[in-house]
């Protein structure tokens, strides 16, 4: 069976930096940190003090009132983003068929803030007191049940969950649902909203967090030699994924094509990926094989580069691995170096920066690589200065604990 072409016509975001794309991609541009202290939530006791947190997001913009003082943040955040991609897509809700659009929409943990809110009232006052939204607003599937209620939408709709990862299987997924004809329009993408206590207290008795306390701008290093761990960040992304016959019917603007992608699993560690990269690099081929590209076609890769000591050389070997010859022509770089690592949401925050690459022809820097590892050496990582670049071809990689790989090819669409 022949599988139909997919485009991406919206984009809609909530971020550290806004909910503006093109403020975003500027921020990147101008490798600008997003990180600061933590001021949100008490961290004293914490060995990481800051993060990089969504900040002045109006959810009763996108949500009534009473509604928005209520639903956990992560539920807020795909609201806005999803309203924004609609709108963005110049989608008239009036003129399509419902029974043919979905929502496939990712969390790797839910709603945290309602889930922490709630143990605390049960163990202050007593679990008569817990409240009856407690139970859907944690939920991951709930962020694109409740933009499905709002939107009318009736197609697939349901949620993936895969850690760091989440994002693009949620991306592959939802456009797999098109290529088969299961639908003509679908909205995806990931949310995280992890400035809490509890997702703190997690990831630092994990010791995947950075400790640098004295240089928060400068904490997230990928392939730095003294980088300590992650940075927290946040935020959500969605996109409108349309057949591109739907496309076309509507007078769309088309502002890349989805070309294929792979998920698979390592099959090794709990929350260490296989240190030769071997996993990853098969993910990487399985991709390019599915977009029906080869290794030299790609022009840009922006990395999954978390800034922990084994997940990044992991994916430096991979690439080496796959790309060989064509590494000198390759640009790869490091969006959670200026963003932090949005965990469920990365993925999606990270395929924004790839989609205005290829609509720009600027490749944001990566930051804070003072002292890199020499297994960089051959690629370029675009350090420190963005770069003029023409791309007609991309990937972005997503890596989860657990093992999970994912890879999304995109084009310029012609």
């Amino acid at each position: 069976m022949t599988k139909k072409r997919v485009v991406i016509t919206g984009m809609g975001l909530v971020s550290c930096f806004g909910q503006d794309i093109e403020t975003f991609y500027q921020n990147l541009l101008a490798g600008k940190s997003g990180v600061k202290e933590i001021t949100s939530f008490s961290v004293a006791d914490l060995p990481t003090r800051f993060g990089a947190p969504v900040e002045d997001f109006n959810a009763e913009a996108y949500l009534e009132k009473k509604q928005a003082r209520r639903v956990d943040p992560c539920i807020a955040y795909a609201m806005g983003a999803g309203k924004q991609a609609i709108a963005h897509a110049k989608l008239d809700l009036d003129k399509i068929d419902k029974q043919r659009a979905g929502i496939l929409l990712g969390s790797g943990m839910g709603g945290m803030r309602v889930f922490v809110d709630g143990v605390e009232t049960m163990v202050e006052k007593g679990s008569k007191w817990v409240t009856p939204f407690f139970v859907p607003y944690i939920l991951t599937n709930m962020p694109g049940a409740l933009l499905g209620i709002e939107l009318g939408f009736q197609g697939p709709n349901y949620s993936i969950s895969t850690a760091c990862a989440t994002s693009n299987y949620s991306i592959y997924s939802a456009a797999e649902h098109i290529r088969k004809g299961d639908a003509d329009i679908m909205l995806t993408g990931g949310v995280e909203a992890s400035m809490n206590e509890m997702c703190y207290a997690g990831f630092s008795s994990l010791r995947a967090l950075s400790r640098n306390n004295e240089n928060v701008e400068g904490a997230s290093r990928p392939w730095d030699k003294n980088r300590d761990g992650f940075v927290m960040g946040e935020g959500c992304a969605i996109f409108v994924l349309e057949s591109l016959e739907h496309a076309l019917a509507r007078g769309a603007t088309i502002l890349a094509e989805y070309k294929g992608g792979s998920v698979t699993c390592d099959a090794h560690h709990m929350t260490e990926p296989r240190p030769d990269g071997r996993g990853v690099a098969h993910c990487i081929e399985l991709a390019l094989k599915d977009a029906d590209l080869e290794p030299k076609d790609i022009d840009y890769i922006n990395a999954h580069a978390t800034s922990t000591p084994v997940g990044d050389l992991c994916e430096i070997r991979a690439i080496k691995t796959v790309f060989k010859d064509t590494l000198p022509r390759l640009r790869v770089n490091a969006t959670k170096s200026i963003i932090g690592h949005a965990l469920g949401g990365a993925g999606a925050l990270e395929l924004v920066a790839t989609i205005q690459a290829i609509q720009t022809g600027k490749i944001h820097p990566t930051i804070n690589v003072q002292e890199p590892e020499e297994e960089l050496s051959g690629i370029d990582i675009v350090k420190d200065k963005a770069q003029d670049f023409v791309v007609n071809h991309a990937i972005s990689n997503s890596f989860g604990f657990g093992g999970h790989n994912s890879v999304i090819a995109i084009s310029r669409y012609a």
